[in-house]
């Protein structure tokens, strides 16, 4: 019986905390259903000093001072703080809890304050947010009129910057372009200076540090996206500066021949030979090669013609150099010269060169004269031209009659007018250049509309860039 009565001592009270601890997370749950708990001690006094009524009697009158809660209510048992009422937000009621939490001899606490949901036609947020805008509206406009001030100054003396280094550049820097960069380029900045004290004023400092440091960023993105426009006016900026040549030059670029007009900003305007304004995009100018056939007005042409194997050929060269030294087109100095080039299938062939004043002179005409003189005092002296060899049958013969013995240099010697109608026919309508016809036309025809980078400075006259670029030979 007493080891019965042992056993049973052992075992009831091992079942009473069995029991006990089974039935504690029921409560605990249902705790926690009601409301939100606070994080448990890791120490809790056995005899707190401040009593449950002492601890409910302080935090209800902190809670109804702030006037932040509807119907605060507190309740405590045994240091745990039960919070009720209604709390306008959410981080009021974490206050509240945070506040019973921090209090003397508080175990835990149990959140069960309210938070009404607004409703979705509730415009108070929108009224305060309006009115919160209105005083920093209110509140700026010291600001905003200093800003005002700063970015009007700022205006002026960037307006006073370009002027004055106009002024200034002018006579020092002749390149039209390059002055107008420099000088806006100055007045940008001076208007960026003004820009970022404004920032720095209106406390802005970050916006102001990104605005200087994403400068270069936006000039380089602006590159990349207009990387066309900026090359062909990087190219401009090139040419004003190189000037390879000038208003009125007859020169070859990209495939087109013709006379300058204009180089503005992002074109080069030309007028070609057959009357047509071309416009040749700058970088395209800059890139390729260049002919400038008016800055020497001597030209030197070529132009081959075959006689056959049974001629002479010192006496085929000899009369061909006579007919160009007889031509009042031909120059003197340099002087031309026929040479062999080389045997053909049926001819000997000869290249004939000589210089010509493009100038005063249309090479296409002077060498179409050229050629057919040299052609006819062929044909005079005897001189056979033949061309692929063939065989001709004539049945019945060939009748053969004789003319009489004409002086093959005598139509060369007359006088000035015959001269000049053996020299020039009216099929080629003299041997003078027609620069002056189409500079004419340039001059008639409608205007690009763009500033003209290779106008002559303020210290040179129109005269003198007409001298200097007087117009070479044309078709």
């Amino acid at each position: 019986m007493l080891v019965a009565s042992c056993v049973l001592a052992g075992i009831v009270p091992g079942l009473r905390a069995q029991d006990s601890a089974s039935r504690m997370p029921v409560r605990a749950l249902s705790a926690a259903d009601s409301g939100d708990l606070s994080l448990a001690q890791t120490k809790v006094d056995v005899n707190p000093v401040a009593r449950d009524e002492e601890i409910r009697r302080r935090l209800q009158r902190v809670l109804e001072a702030t006037t932040w809660f509807a119907s605060p209510r507190v309740r405590v048992e045994s240091g745990v703080v039960f919070l009720d009422g209604r709390a306008s937000t959410d981080p009021l009621k974490t206050w509240a809890g945070d506040l019973a939490r921090n209090t003397q001899d508080v175990v835990a606490v149990v959140n069960r304050m309210k938070v009404p949901t607004p409703s979705i036609w509730d415009f108070g947020p929108a009224a305060r947010g309006l009115v919160t805008l209105w005083r920093d509206v209110i509140g700026a406009l010291p600001s905003l009129a200093f800003g005002a001030i700063v970015l009007v100054l700022s205006l002026g003396a960037a307006l006073l910057t370009i002027r004055v280094a106009r002024r200034v550049l002018e006579p020092r820097l002749p390149i039209k372009l390059l002055r107008t960069v420099i000088v806006r380029a100055l007045g940008t900045l001076v208007l960026l200076v003004g820009v970022y004290v404004i920032l720095r004023v209106m406390g802005l400092t970050q916006l102001a540090l990104t605005l200087v440091g994403g400068t270069g960023l936006l000039g380089l993105a602006v590159g990349i996206a207009f990387r066309d426009i900026t090359e062909n006016f990087l190219a401009s900026l090139f040419l004003s500066i190189q000037r390879p040549f000038e208003p009125a030059d007859l020169i070859e670029v990209a495939g087109v021949t013709g006379y300058v007009q204009q180089l503005n900003m992002r074109t080069t305007v030309m007028m070609n030979l057959d009357g047509n304004v071309v416009q040749i995009p700058n970088a395209t100018v800059y890139k390729s090669n260049i002919r400038n056939y008016t800055t020497n007005c001597n030209r030197r042409e070529v132009f081959d013609i075959g006689i056959g194997y049974d001629d002479a050929i010192a006496e085929a060269q000899e009369i061909a150099r006579r007919v160009l030294a007889a031509h009042p087109a031909v120059l003197d100095d340099p002087e031309p010269s026929v040479l062999v080039d080389s045997l053909g299938e049926s001819t000997v062939n000869l290249r004939v060169y000589f210089w010509l004043d493009g100038r005063e002179n249309s090479w296409l005409k002077v060498r179409s004269s050229v050629i057919r003189l040299v052609k006819r005092e062929f044909q005079a002296n005897g001189i056979s031209m033949p061309d692929a060899a063939r065989e001709i049958i004539f049945p019945k013969g060939v009748p053969v009659t004789q003319q009489p013995d004409v002086d093959p240099r005598g139509d060369l010697s007359p006088g000035p007018e015959t001269d000049q109608e053996i020299v020039s026919t009216k099929a080629e309508g003299g041997l003078h250049s027609e620069a002056s016809m189409i500079e004419e036309q340039a001059r008639q025809s409608r205007k690009v509309g763009e500033t003209n980078l290779l106008e002559p400075t303020s210290g040179a006259t129109a005269a003198s860039a007409t001298a200097s670029g007087a117009a070479g030979d044309t078709k």
